[in-house]
């Protein structure tokens, strides 16, 4: 048995770090001796020894490091600096991570103490091969094994463990065998006397201990001093510049020569299974140490033999064979960690194919209801259902074939492997087991949609998404106008998978915590089965809940909480989330920033690190086995991407033909002196401009004219007069104490502001004491307890206007909102369409018919279409200090660039000088126009133009001009380039400094435009046309003309279906009617085709009702319950144009439908539906 006296004499693995700091031989030393007596407090050491090597290294490549900075967001700074090997990293992370769960632990088995000196040693070498004498001629020797003090004590525990599987296989009594008795003693004998080894090491350890620290404390401390003192801004700045790229060389020839063999690849392994949720130890728990599954614990057996598939074929040894309990559930190949690792995945079969079942052991195939094993092509059958194959790499989709976990459930021939980001854990995969898909599927097929109180098309939406899922896709897209109900639709989707037991448990993805509190208001509100809401039904977790319990069955849930709670939870001692916490995803909002990864270029992914090009939202839906379904009311090619095409669309069009969404009026547009010519500053004209930073108004002379147009206002140019006109414009045009309510849009926080108290001076002069204070609001993500704030705007009076940026764009659903003002130009159709779907809800509670859309910036001259749209997602954030590196980085001239006979060295020279160019020519321009204000900026400029030979505002059309390979040269000889380009940001100051405009503005004209006319009789008159040209060729409007009773819902649909297309909406034609005739008449498109075509009196549609319902009151002496149901009758006719079944079904859901109104009216509810029909149309 080792002892302390040995321990301290042994010789280190790592003597070559001491031609380093001192610090880092002293740590790893002191973990080696300190190993045979306390493997925690060595664990421990060696996680010093990572973070201590990560500081030397920031320091070296000039990164500055915060106070409160973590291990974890060090090393993802490194990474990006220096371009670190996966492998590397890896290292790092297992040397942080063992010595977290140390720390917090408390117990750490010698196994896991050895495997972390060996891990440490790896990554001393790789430090050594970058930094030392030799660098990577450097060759280590062989790794000098410690003693492990608990080698005699496993040794009896795998002869106890080989004892009894003999026993058990053989039948015999294992309580009776006198030799395991025996065993079993001399362990308990072993354990006793380790015990008392250790107890008395400690005593021999401690005087040595306090010396070690002493030593350790004083190498700490002059550690720490040197690492303040390098980090020091100029001293960072000149080893930043001079010597970065010689590091990123050293450390990638010290990476090319890092290759974990199988045995460290499985160290990596282990670690991914253990995170899952099994017991892995590949050297520990294997088949030849007589490791075999028991009930009730999940083990990842190593080394499994299996049996040859053919004669004269060989048999082989799973590398693991995964145990739920006694079920063999999982194979799993292992491989270096430079193979491939999708191609390994038939082998990973082969295995599933041969092996053996046991007596003792459940096969899989019982858990799921079967008789027999999963039949394979060649007449054989898989014993087990689910393989693996890994090198314990990441995924990454460029390098898709060497890296991730690939998985195939053999079940189904028609299964294909996939990636995943690590393994399931124990009860995901008997989950998979036992949830049988096709009786799921079944029973969604019987179950009715009845009790939802789902409109139709939110029934054909559920079914497009239960289809997709049956044809095994594993994303849906769903396309729904806002406010046709997408959330009850998803209510709805949900109850029926969590019923059927399709899923387990659902993530509702959303980006704003505004979303999920509605979201979750919803899931309370909304009744279904047994008028029970889905929260009463299932467990759901809110909101702030960062970890879905067992019973949990929806978890709501921000991507913002999920990427920390996946990607950075390991920082904070979380246990990790395994990749099928959720096998259902619905992603709410699906436009906002769920695009695709950027995809890198061949040259971009040979030189840059793949998480740049990554977007938060796509790293969390990857990384959970998971269906998932996107919801957005704007599709667009990025969304698509992900998701592929819509399985489902009900366009905003639709559904205001099908009369649930409310159309808007041809939009408000207002013009004024300045947003119609624009504003102009002469040249040497003095103006007043305000420095953003600190909120002063300066003076400025303008060196040459200016011209602002409208785009500018509020943005570039601070227009208070403009503002005042719109906002007394816009007073005239709303009551703030009246039902409805409005939504303002501005450009920023500080505009928002402006036009706040421009809008309550105009409502206070036109309202006066009426006027309540509480009317207007700004709601934005800097307002006091916004959620309130929203809260309020959505359920009480006031406020009644809410002025916003982009808090309000999206998701918020208040029905009263009527009017919107636009103060700001929206290029985006999306953003556009998802502003306007603000107000496109039905509220019959306020008697809303139309909104209003109030243009002030001429919003829609510069608007896109939606498939010009770019992704949401930015491109990767790029820095010039990464372009410097990458163009003096040789593999940038061995990767093929975008272009063709080019190198990925032209593309970032092209970037390069974009960015010098936006810098220097914004200088020069500074230094040009205000010389007195800028005469330091000026002095800098000079001295620059001397120490490059080029002036600077041509710098960047200089480095173009020479090329990748002498911009090189260029950056190798002015090495403080980037320092420089920081100066001379800082001479320049804040960018932002808008001219702020004292001239007066004045309203010109507040007008409707009508899209193919400009005037109300001249759009009217091409309304008529248009009829009377489609009459003969379209039967739906020979109907409407001939025998408007027989109209069914469905010709109804494809008339304003098609007027809709010629542009000619119901909403349109009223309000032109009323601009021409000054007569509010509020009639429906039926009214006016027959205006049209047949020259009939245009009729407002409640008239018509009225006198329709005349004729049945008279019909008898109705009883007072009968007349009241008629008069609700009467009430709901006004919205409807059909008057069927359906539309009875509809209208009083909640009040028993058709059945009960039939009830009522003594069955006589078809002949006054009838009678309806025949008269709705008379002449009034």
């Amino acid at each position: 048995m080792a002892t302390a006296k040995a321990s301290i004499k042994q010789t280190s693995n790592f003597e070559f770090l001491k031609e380093h700091d001192p610090v880092f031989f002293q740590l790893t030393n002191n973990a080696e001796r300190i190993f045979a007596i306390d493997p925690n407090a060595c664990l421990m050491k060696l996680r010093q020894f990572g973070e201590a090597l990560a500081q030397d290294l920031a320091t070296q490549v000039g990164l500055m490091r915060t106070e409160r900075e973590t291990q974890l967001e060090l090393l993802n700074k490194l990474r990006s600096r220096l371009d670190l090997d996966r492998t590397v990293q890896d290292l790092f992370h297992l040397l942080r991570t063992s010595g977290n769960n140390a720390n917090h632990e408390f117990v750490t088995s010698y196994k896991d103490a050895m495997d972390g000196i060996k891990v440490a040693r790896e990554l001393a070498i790789w430090y050594h091969r970058s930094f030392g004498k030799k660098g990577d001629a450097f060759k280590p020797g062989s790794f000098i094994l410690p003693e492990d003090p608990s080698a005699n004590l496993r040794q009896l525990q795998t002869e106890i463990s080989k004892l009894k599987t003999q026993l058990e296989e053989s039948s015999q009594s294992v309580d009776e065998n006198t030799d395991l008795v025996e065993l079993i003693k001399q362990e308990a004998q072993q354990a006793q006397k380790l015990a008392a080894q250790r107890e008395e090491d400690a005593k021999t350890f401690e005087e040595l201990y306090y010396e070690q620290e002493n030593e350790l404390n004083t190498s700490k401390a002059a550690f720490n001093t040197k690492i303040k003192a390098l980090t020091e801004e100029t001293e960072r700045l000149k080893r930043e510049a001079e010597s970065l790229q010689g590091i990123k060389e050293n450390t990638r020839k010290a990476s090319a020569k890092v290759e974990l063999s199988e045995a460290e690849t499985r160290v990596l392994i282990d670690k991914q299974l253990q995170d899952a949720g099994w017991q892995a130890d590949s050297e520990i728990l294997t088949y030849k140490n007589g490791c075999r599954p028991e009930k009730g614990i999940n083990k990842a057996i190593a080394e499994w033999p299996t049996s040859a598939l053919e004669s004269g074929g060989k048999a082989g040894r799973a590398d693991y064979i995964l145990f739920t309990g006694l079920i063999p559930i999982a194979v799993v190949e292992a491989k270096k960690e430079n193979q491939d690792v999708s191609a390994k995945i038939p082998q990973a079969q082969r295995y599933s194919l041969g092996f053996k079942q046991q007596p003792q052991f459940m096969p899989a195939w019982e858990t799921e209801g079967r008789t027999i094993a999963w039949a394979c092509a060649e007449e054989q059958h898989y014993q087990i259902p689910f393989v693996y194959s890994c090198n314990g790499r990441p995924f990454v989709k460029q390098y898709a074939e060497k890296s991730g976990t690939w998985m195939r459930d053999v079940r189904h021939p028609s299964n294909t492997a996939k990636a995943l980001a690590s393994f399931h854990s124990p009860a995901g995969l008997l989950d998979k087991l036992s949830r049988s898909k096709s009786e799921a599927e079944a029973k969604l097929k019987q179950e009715g949609f009845g009790y939802l109180g789902l409109r139709d098309y939110q029934e054909r939406a559920i079914t497009a998404v239960e289809n997709a899922l049956e044809n095994n896709h594993p994303y849906a897209l769903l396309a729904m106008a806002t406010g046709t109900g997408k959330t009850r639709t998803i209510i709805g989707l949900m109850y029926r998978f969590l019923k059927a037991e399709r899923f387990n448990r659902i993530l509702f993805l959303v980006d704003r915590t505004a979303l999920g509190d509605q979201a979750f208001d919803s899931f309370t509100e909304a009744k279904l089965e047994q008028n029970q809401s889905l929260t009463q039904i299932y467990n759901i977790a809110e909101l702030g809940d960062m970890r879905a319990e067992a019973e949990t069955r929806i978890h709501v849930a921000t991507v913002q909480a999920m990427v920390k709670r996946v990607f950075d939870g390991d920082s904070n001692n979380i246990t990790p989330i395994p990749v099928d916490e959720y096998d259902c995803i619905i992603v709410d909002e699906a436009h906002r920033g769920y695009a695709l990864d950027q995809e890198m270029g061949e040259g971009e992914m040979q030189v840059r690190d793949s998480k740049q090009f990554l977007s938060s939202y796509r790293r969390v839906l990857d990384y959970f086995d998971a269906f998932k379904v996107g919801l957005t009311a704007t599709p667009a090619a990025h969304t698509s991407e992900i998701f592929g095409l819509p399985v489902y669309t009900y366009s905003y069009r639709e559904a205001v033909a099908d009369d649930w969404l409310i159309d808007h009026e041809p939009p408000l547009t207002y013009e004024t002196q300045l947003n119609k010519n624009g504003i102009t500053i002469p040249k040497g004209e003095e103006v007043s401009v305000i420095d953003r930073a600190t909120g002063q108004l300066d003076l400025a002379t303008l060196d040459d004219e200016v011209l602002f147009q409208v785009e500018s206002f509020n943005r570039n140019v601070i227009t208070p007069d403009f503002n005042r006109v719109i906002a007394e414009a816009f007073a005239q045009e709303f009551d703030p104490s009246g039902d409805e309510k409005a939504m303002v849009f501005c450009v920023n926080q500080e505009h928002a502001e402006l036009f706040k108290n421009a809008l309550e001076k105009a409502f206070k002069e036109l309202w006066q004491e009426e006027y309540n204070t509480s009317a207007v609001q700004i709601i934005t993500g800097k307002t006091d307890r916004v959620k309130d704030a929203i809260s309020h705007y959505k359920n009480e009076r006031y406020p009644s206007v809410a002025i916003t940026v982009d808090l309000l764009t999206t998701g918020i659903d208040v029905p009263p909102i009527c009017h919107l003002l636009f103060l700001r130009r929206v290029k985006s159709r999306i953003l556009y369409e998802q502003m306007i779907g603000r107000a496109t809800r039905r509220c019959d509670q306020i008697g809303k018919t139309a909104f209003y859309i109030h243009d002030a910036v001429g919003l829609y001259e510069t608007l896109q279409s939606v498939n010009t749209m770019k992704p949401l997602v930015k491109d990767p954030n790029i820095t010039t200090e990464q372009l410097m590196d990458e163009l003096q980085n040789p593999a940038s001239f061995d990767a093929p660039g975008s272009q063709e006979n080019t190198s990925h060295a032209h593309d970032v020279l092209d970037q390069l000088s974009q960015k010098v160019m936006r810098v220097l020519r914004k200088a020069s321009n500074k230094a040009e126009t205000e010389p007195e204000k800028h005469q330091d900026l000026k002095v800098k400029l000079d001295e620059l133009e001397e120490l490059w030979g080029v002036k600077p505002e041509k710098l960047h059309k200089h480095l173009h001009e020479m090329g990748p390979q002498q911009a090189k040269q260029f950056l190798g000889q002015h090495s403080n380039l980037l320092n420089q380009l920081e100066e001379v940001k800082a001479y320049i100051g804040s960018s932002n400094r808008p001219v702020f405009y004292e001239g007066e503005d004045k309203l010109i004209e507040v007008k409707q435009g009508y899209g193919v006319a400009e005037k109300p009789a001249d759009f009217l008159d091409s309304f008529d046309a248009f009829v009377k040209n489609q009459m003969n060729s379209h039967a739906a409007l020979k109907v409407v003309c001939s025998k408007p009773k027989e109209l069914t819902r469905e010709q109804l649909k494809e008339i304003r279906l098609l007027l809709d297309k010629a542009g000619y909406s119901e909403t349109k034609l009223n309000t032109a009617w009323r601009n021409q005739t000054n007569q509010e008449i509020a009639a429906s498109i039926i009214g006016h085709i027959r205006r049209a075509a047949l020259g009939e009196a245009l009729v407002p549609f409640e008239q018509r009702v009225q006198h329709a319902m005349e004729g049945i009151y008279q019909q008898q002496a109705w009883s007072k319950v009968q007349k009241q149901w008629l008069d609700r009758l009467a009430k709901q006719l006004v919205h409807e144009v059909i008057v069927d079944s359906q539309f009875i079904n509809n209208r009083f859901a909640d009040k028993g439908g058709i059945t009960r109104f039939n009830k009522v009216l003594n069955n006589q509810l078809d002949d006054v539906l009838e009678e309806l029909r025949e008269h709705l149309w008379d002449a009034v």
